[in-house]
């Protein structure tokens, strides 16, 4: 019996009985041993029994009386693998001299062997057994390592080196985990909004294809959620895929919000085991709408502005602090008790000064928030008399009055022919030189656009009295100066008349005389002319 490569190795605590718990399985294992020495003797050449010659082999003759130790191998060695990758188990024995093969197995959960691979030491041959889960995923190298491609989690098993010799079977046995990264968690079946006060499914945290299972945790702004009865409610529950073993995770979260969640962020992580440890993959943020009633009430003036005058228009806009904002008020006028039903505004047109008072909102599902705000409509009325245009005499007297109403104090400005006076004017005894044209001027320096004038033409006549006793010219009189000054503009008229027919006459009468002249001149001309003629022929003659 050669022992040397299990001096190293302890049996086991648990007493020589111990040695013998699975005396039946490695009997078993010992007959597989001499079917397999007797295919390397043959050539592999089939068998239909055990040969008579190998009954009385050592290691047939010294079989009950090894102990299980030297079938164990070196104890439990773990291979840790990622789903898919190739699964590499080396054979964690020294190789024997008189080795005659190897060969691996792996064990059914009722510890039944079932072989995969064999590889002879003398012919170099390598040979697979047909199994159909590992049909073209074995690779048994030189060195008796074995790798199994395209990890699957059904290849967690426990798997067998087996080293032959012609004295001994030797075992390492070897543990095989697979894992599987799950994928990356993600918040579904999200909460269109939250609702303060109110438990309501915020979503579902899921994480797929994982193995073994994860656990997954909800954060709200980075703090982990723990249970709370009537506030955070978790329930976790897990799948596993009957064909490829992967566990899917759900987690639903139910969640009771307040306004303190406006904007925070909620995520979710999965926990999990891989070859080199625990690791952690975390989830998206996810923002909620939150939900929560109206507290406050406002009531707007729009467009903003200082002041107010008669003739604006002003609208009314009622808001709620409460999310979603109420979409229907009651606009209440002054002095209506009634409420109009309306949105968010309420347009009121043309303003009259006896819209002033205090305008009030309040939503329409009965809620006691009111919000009220004053509206002022300011006015300004200006009354001059006299206006327009007004004649009088000199040293009459005209009494002026520039009269104001108005919202507030405005103040009054005189102009006289675009002159700006210090004083209002006052006419007890009228000159020509108090004619023109005033300008009464008001306006309220707090309200922009608000102002008012009204004008006054003032004519100032000189009077001419018939007699120095009479102060004022009676409409007789003036009727009879009208007549002498019509009088006057006839006499000037006809001697204008007369001195242009003058002119016309005199300048026809020297036309004609410069005419007769100048036919004088030429009858004289033709006398000269003739007296020459007859001179002339006298002197011929002689």
């Amino acid at each position: 019996m050669v022992l040397s490569h299990w001096g190293r190795h302890r049996a086991p605590a648990a007493g020589v009985s111990a040695w013998w718990d699975h005396s039946v399985q490695e009997q078993r294992i010992f007959n597989n041993h001499q079917r397999l020495t007797l295919m390397t003797a043959t050539s592999a050449q089939p068998w239909s029994g055990t040969p008579t010659h190998l009954l009385h082999h050592p290691a047939a003759a010294n079989a009950q009386h090894v102990p299980r130790a030297l079938f164990s191998g070196l104890g439990l060695y773990t291979v840790s693998s990622t789903y898919g990758d190739t699964i590499i188990m080396p054979c964690r024995l020294d190789v024997p001299q008189n080795l005659m093969f190897g060969k691996w197995k792996y064990e059914k959960p009722d510890g039944s062997p079932v072989f995969i691979a064999f590889r002879s030491s003398t012919k170099k041959s390598v040979q697979y057994d047909d199994v159909p889960e590992y049909k073209d995923r074995l690779s048994l190298s030189e060195n008796y390592t074995l790798s199994i491609s395209n990890a699957r989690i059904s290849d967690e098993k426990r798997f067998v080196c087996m080293l032959v010799t012609e004295d001994n079977v030797f075992e390492a046995p070897t543990i095989v985990k697979v894992f599987k990264q799950p994928s990356k968690p993600e918040i579904v079946s999200k909460a269109p909004f939250l609702e303060t006060e109110q438990l309501k499914k915020l979503g579902d945290c899921i994480s797929k294809d994982s193995y073994p299972e994860g656990n997954i945790t909800w954060y709200r702004s980075g703090r982990v959620l723990q249970p709370l009865e009537g506030v955070v409610d978790i329930v976790f529950k897990k799948e596993m895929d009957p064909v490829t073993q992967l566990y899917t995770m759900t987690s639903s979260l139910d969640y009771k919000t307040t306004k303190a969640d406006i904007q925070m962020p909620f995520t979710c992580s999965v926990t999990y085991y891989g070859p080199s440890g625990q690791k952690t993959v975390y989830s998206e943020q996810a923002v909620f709408d939150i939900y929560y009633p109206t507290e406050e009430v406002i009531l707007q003036v729009l467009p903003p502005r200082s002041a107010i005058k008669e003739g604006d228009n002003i609208t009314l806009k009622c808001q709620g602090n409460g999310n979603p904002p109420p979409e229907e008020f009651f606009f209440y006028l002054p002095g209506q008790p009634e409420g109009i039903r309306s949105s968010h505004t309420y347009t009121l047109t043309d303003l009259r000064r006896n819209a002033t008072g205090v305008y009030r909102c309040s939503l329409t599902d009965g809620n006691s928030l009111v919000a009220s705000t004053a509206v002022t409509v300011h006015y300004l009325d200006l009354s001059l008399n006299p206006s327009g245009e007004v004649t009088k005499q000199i040293g009459d007297a005209l009494p002026v009055s520039c009269t104001i109403s108005a919202s507030r104090n405005a103040t009054v400005v005189w102009m006289k022919d675009n002159t700006r006076l210090k004083s209002s004017p006052s006419f007890s005894s009228l000159q020509y030189q108090d004619a023109g044209n005033y300008v009464c001027e008001t306006a309220l320096q707090e309200v922009e656009g608000l102002k008012k004038r009204e004008s006054l033409t003032l004519i100032v006549e000189v009077s001419i009295p018939e007699h120095d006793e009479a102060d004022v010219i009676s409409d007789e009189n003036r009727e009879k100066v009208n007549d002498q000054a019509k009088l006057i503009v006839g006499i000037v008229v006809g001697l204008l008349l007369a001195a242009l027919v003058a002119g016309v006459v005199y300048w026809l009468y020297m036309k004609k005389s410069k005419t007769a002249s100048k036919h004088v001149n030429k009858d004289l001309g033709n006398l000269e002319e003739n007296k020459k003629l007859e001179e002339n022929n006298h002197k011929t003659e002689a």
